[in-house]
C-alpha cells in the first residue's frame, strides 16, 4: 500500500477539479481578454474563482488577484509593497522561521536599500511579539509573517499581532503568508487584520501553478509583471483560466464542511503523534496545526530514515519541499533551537482530509519496524 503523508508539498488532485481543467482546457479554451462569446465563457471561470476564494476568506472579489502559485504570490506582496512605499521608509520586519518564497524576496530589497529586521522565536517557533513591538518604527513600511508554519505547524497569532503593528504605525502594511493555513483553518481577513495575504491551489487539492493575493481594498502595491494589464493592471499576462477555474472549485470543495474534515485530520495527527513518540527516543515538535507533524529519530539521520520509509511505500519530508534538495539544515528547526542531534533527525509528516487511519497505521508499523534496524546499523 502506498501512503502519502506528504500533504503540505503538495495534495492529490480532486478528480472534480481535474474534469473541470479538462473542459476549460479542451472546449472552454477561449482567452478571457476576448470579446467573443468563447472569451465572455473563459472570464466566467475567473469571475466564478474570485467568487470562491473570496468567499471562504471573507474578501470582495475585486480584492482577489490570481497568480502562479504561493512564491508568487508572497513575491508580489512583498516586493510590491515595498516599491509602492519606498518614499516612507525603507525598513521591513520578517521573521527568522518564514518560508524561502519570503526570505528571498528579503535578500533581494536588502541589496536594493532597504533595512530588513528578523524577528526570532521562541521554543515553539511562535514569533516573539514584544520584539516585534519593540522594532516597529516610524520608516517600517512593511511586516510580512507567516500564518501556519510550513515545517512544524506552529500557528502565528496573527489577529493580536496586527493590532500591535496597526497601533504602533498604523500605515505599515501586514502581509500573511497563509499558504498552509488557507484550507486547514478557518478565518476571515478582517478577523485577521492584515492587508495582504497569499493562498496556493495545490495544497488544498487544486492544480500546480495556483495561487491567489488577497489585496485589501485601496492598499496600495506595486505590480512586479507588466504587459497587457490583466487582473486590474495588478498582474498582466493572459490568465491560467485552468489553473484559476481548478483552485476556484478545489476551494469551493475543501471549504465545505471544513471543520469536520479538520477535526478528523487532528485526530490522526494524534494517534501518529502518540504512537510515534511511545518508541525510544522519538520527540515531537509540531505545533498546533491539524495537518502537520515534526518529529525527531533522536540517531538515525533524517535522510536515511526518509528513504527507508520510502522503500516501505511511505512518503514523508525532511522539512520543506521547496528546500530539500538544498543539504543544509533547517532555518525553522535551527531558530527554535533543536540540539544537533535533533537537527539531523527530524522528519516532517503532513496530512490532509483525504489521510485515512490505515495509512497512519501503516506508518507507525513501518517506523516501529525500521527505527530499531536503522539505530543498529548507525550505531556500528
Amino acid at each position: 500500500m502506498e501512503i502519502y503523508l506528504d500533504h503540505a508539498a503538495t495534495t492529490t488532485i480532486d478528480p472534480a477539479v481535474r474534469d473541470l481543467m479538462l473542459q476549460v482546457l479542451e472546449q472552454d479554451f477561449g482567452n478571457p481578454s476576448s470579446m467573443h462569446m468563447k472569451g465572455v465563457d473563459a472570464e466566467e471561470y475567473i469571475r466564478k474563482a474570485s467568487e470562491e476564494v473570496s468567499r471562504a476568506i471573507g474578501a470582495k472579489p475585486k480584492e482577489i488577484v490570481f497568480t502562479s502559485g504561493g512564491t508568487e504570490s508572497n513575491n508580489l506582496a512583498i516586493i510590491g509593497g515595498a516599491m509602492a512605499h519606498r518614499r516612507a521608509g525603507k525598513h521591513i520586519i520578517t521573521s527568522k522561521i518564514e518560508h524561502a518564497s519570503v526570505l528571498s524576496p528579503m535578500d533581494f530589497l536588502a541589496k536594493e536599500g532597504y533595512e530588513i529586521t528578523y524577528i526570532g522565536t521562541d521554543e515553539h517557533g511562535r514569533i516573539d511579539v514584544r520584539e516585534l513591538a519593540d522594532a516597529i518604527r516610524e520608516d517600517t513600511i512593511l511586516v510580512s509573517l507567516m500564518y501556519v508554519n510550513n515545517e512544524i505547524g506552529t500557528i502565528e497569532p496573527i489577529p493580536e499581532i496586527a493590532k500591535l503593528i496597526h497601533a504602533a504605525n498604523p500605515r505599515t502594511l501586514f502581509h500573511v503568508d497563509a499558504v498552509q493555513a488557507f484550507g486547514k483553518l478557518s478565518f476571515k481577513v478582517a478577523a485577521l487584520g492584515c492587508d495582504l495575504l497569499s493562498m496556493s491551489g495545490h495544497k488544498i487539492h487544486g492544480p500546480k501553478g495556483s495561487g491567489a493575493l488577497y489585496i485589501k481594498d485601496k492598499t496600495l502595491i506595486r505590480p512586479i509583471i507588466y504587459g497587457g494589464g490583466q487582473q486590474r493592471d495588478m498582474r498582466s499576462g493572459t490568465e491560467n483560466v485552468p489553473a484559476i477555474a481548478g483552485m476556484g472549485l478545489a476551494t469551493e470543495r475543501m471549504y465545505d464542511g471544513l471543520a469536520e474534515k479538520m477535526e478528523r485530520v487532528a485526530r490522526l495527527k494524534k494517534k501518529l503523534i502518540d504512537g510515534a513518540t511511545a518508541l525510544p527516543d522519538v520527540v515531537d515538535h509540531s505545533g498546533e496545526a491539524p495537518h502537520v507533524v515534526s518529529l525527531s529519530f533522536v540517531g538515525v539521520r533524517a535522510e536515511v530514515m526518509l528513504h527507508a520509509l520510502e522503500d516501505k511505500g511511505v512518503y514523508v519530508s525532511a522539512g520543506s519541499a521547496c528546500s530539500s534538495n538544498k543539504k543544509k539544515e533547517s532555518g525553522v528547526l535551527h531558530a527554535i533551537g533543536l540540539p544537533k542531534e535533533q537537527l539531523e533527525s527530524t522528519l516532517r509528516f503532513s496530512l490532509s482530509d483525504v489521510t485515512t487511519k490505515e495509512e497512519i497505521d501503516g506508518a507507525l508499523a513501518a517506523i516501529g519496524e525500521l527505527l530499531p534496524v536503522l539505530r543498529r546499523y548507525t550505531a556500528k
